[in-house]
């Protein structure tokens, strides 16, 4: 076997394949450290684009999804301001028909009034402080609200609702109704089943509000959920391969070393040789 004794060609090669090894080697250790297969930046820039991308998906339904449940906390605010409204009006409107009655005394209508004006305060109180945010929402000062639950512009990715809801006392046609005698009790009466109706109106609406947010809650979780698992399909490490890959690189960077000790070995003999 002939030598070249000025270059040793055998173990430049050998050196080659070694750092070849040893960058799969840095590779593999990278991609399971991180968990990316993305880890270096040259690793297939179209399946990284696409992964950027599903991402970006990603990101923005959970934007969305956190809007409707922001939504959904002022649905929700605004239909319990409005449930409690709803009892104090039922309580008022068994002191209007005991105030209708003459089993009752004027003293005792005037104990019933005391109670009746109490209840007409809390009930516009409810409707002047119920708020989220910055917002008032049974005021009637609350206008159209547009909530985004899509990652587009278009008009498919919002919920506009109509949030115009007034429950104060004179919106819900309340204001000045006394139950001091059997006449005005007697008023008071129907003003209260048409503040009760309006009120149910303005509950079923929040109510139907709440189910339709509830809804798009589920759809991007569930949309989240398989989108993330498109992404992790492309982007994610294959442990099993990797660790596959290392092992073998790990084994062929051995035997590189044994080749290059052994091709050295010749060189050093030829020397002797010649000297």
């Amino acid at each position: 076997m002939s030598l070249r004794i000025n270059t040793n060609v055998a173990s430049f090669g050998i050196q080659n394949a070694m750092a070849k090894s040893e960058r799969s080697i840095e590779n593999s250790m990278k991609s399971l450290s991180s968990g990316s297969r993305f880890a270096e930046i040259s690793t297939d820039p179209a399946s990284k684009a696409i992964s950027e991308d599903l991402k970006s998906d990603i990101s923005g339904m959970q934007v969305a999804k956190r809007n409707a449940e922001q939504a959904g906390s002022f649905a929700s605010i605004a239909e319990g301001g409005m449930a409690e409204q709803s009892n104090l009006i039922i309580r008022m409107r068994e002191l209007a028909v005991q105030a209708s009655s003459d089993t009752y005394s004027d003293t005792e209508r005037s104990f019933m009034q005391t109670e009746f004006s109490k209840l007409q305060e809390e009930v516009d109180r409810i409707a002047q402080t119920s708020s989220f945010g910055s917002r008032k929402l049974l005021d009637g000062t609350s206008k159209d609200i547009d909530i985004q639950v899509g990652t587009k512009g278009d008009a498919n990715s919002r919920i506009t609702f109509s949030a115009d809801t007034d429950t104060t006392l004179s919106g819900l046609g309340l204001s000045g109704m006394t139950v001091d005698d059997k006449s005005n009790a007697r008023d008071a009466l129907e003003a209260l089943g048409g503040g009760l109706d309006k009120i149910s109106m303005q509950r079923s609406k929040y109510g139907a509000l709440q189910s339709r947010l509830e809804s798009v809650q589920n759809y991007l979780s569930s949309s989240i959920e398989n989108v993330t698992g498109a992404n992790s399909k492309i982007a994610d490490t294959d442990v099993a391969k990797e660790v596959s890959d290392l092992r073998k690189n790990q084994i062929l960077q051995q035997y590189q070393s044994s080749l290059l000790a052994n091709a050295n070995d010749q060189m050093s003999n030829a020397l002797r040789l010649i000297a």
